[in-house]
């Protein structure tokens, strides 16, 4: 998660943000909202605590920068914080305004200025948009005189952020540096948060760098690899595990050196090199050939060269070294086996 112990909250502004496809209201907050220490130190943990550290994205836009809403009004508030209500105002109607999906919730939208939030170990002024969607039920027990009570109360769980972004006041020229969670929408129902309402791209940092370049070698093996060169499970499960050594015991990574090490077969080296450039075409991105791996993004990522060989309903062989040790074969009524050497069970 994010450090914030050193986090203060300068400014609050509340709305309610509803979907507009169902034609649920917006209730635009006037005012600036005051809270004790002991509510900012919850605030501080229903903001932050989701966070991660790693992942960045940046603002974007196809033709400009600027013709992005959510970058204008962040540039606006950050050149003079003191007009946060009115820029809040702007952002709670650009969110509903792109809440018109039937599946997107209405809640309540926080748009907060900050001061020392950290980024990679450095105090940063930032903005944070935060949204939530979702209610829990709390109970509440008194005791008076030896007599107990209890109510029950609808409130937010300050450990479940819904959605997030924080726009950290760095790299302007770029589209600033953010960080963005949905926790309540994955796959393309996201969409909405990052690429609707936001509008961001991720970061093209080493973190970045480093998962794409794991992602687009695991694609090679598992669906190049085999339409194109016909390798069975077993070829895919020794280059996987070739794969992940790479990445394990290098620092930097080199386009070259990977295929030479992991994949070796001219032919194939050739394919793998038109792959990654198509790859990065299609996706309109920008992979170096040599730059230094991120050891967190390797952590996070390992589980994409995890080698398993599934049969039918019934078997899952796990391959974790020697090639020459496992053989797929076919006996003479068509029925399909593998044959695994080893020298002791355990």
């Amino acid at each position: 998660m994010l450090a914030y112990s050193d986090t203060k909250i300068q400014e609050v502004v509340l709305h309610f943000v509803g979907n507009s496809f169902h034609e649920e209201g917006l209730t635009l907050g006037n005012t600036k909202l005051e809270f004790t220490p002991e509510v900012e130190e919850h605030l501080l943990t229903y903001f932050f605590s989701s966070f991660k550290e790693n992942e960045f994205y940046r603002f974007h836009h196809e033709s400009h920068l600027n013709l992005n809403e959510l970058f204008s009004y962040a540039e606006a508030i950050f050149e003079n914080p003191a007009d946060l209500v009115a820029h809040s105002k702007s952002i709670a109607k650009h969110l509903y305004e792109n809440s018109n999906h039937p599946k997107i919730k209405g809640g309540e939208l926080y748009v907060v200025h900050i001061q020392n939030c950290l980024l990679e170990g450095e105090p940063t002024e930032a903005i944070g948009i935060f949204k939530s969607e979702n209610k829990d039920t709390f109970l509440d027990i008194s005791e008076e005189d030896g007599a107990f009570n209890i109510t029950s109360a609808e409130g937010i769980h300050i450990k479940n952020l819904d959605k997030g972004c924080i726009i950290f006041n760095t790299e302007k020229e770029d589209g600033y540096v953010l960080n963005v969670i949905d926790n309540t929408n994955k796959g393309n129902d996201a969409k909405f948060w990052f690429d609707h309402f936001l509008h961001v791209k991720q970061r093209e940092d080493t973190y970045y760098q480093t998962s794409s370049v794991m992602q687009i070698a695991k694609e090679f093996i598992t669906k190049k690899l085999p339409k194109e060169f016909a390798a069975d499970k077993a070829d895919q499960a020794e280059m996987l595990n070739k794969s992940a050594s790479y990445f394990k015991e290098q620092d930097h990574f080199d386009l070259s050196e990977f295929a030479n090490v992991v994949i070796q077969q001219p032919d194939i080296m050739d394919s793998f090199h038109d792959f990654t450039t198509s790859y990065q075409k299609e996706r309109a991105i920008s992979i170096p050939e040599n730059f230094a791996l991120n050891e967190t993004a390797i952590t996070k990522k390992k589980g994409v060269f995890k080698s398993v060989i599934k049969l039918d309903k019934n078997f899952s062989v796990y391959v974790h070294g020697d090639r020459n040790k496992i053989e797929r074969g076919e006996d003479e009524s068509g029925r399909k086996f593998y044959t695994l050497w080893y020298d002791e069970e355990k």
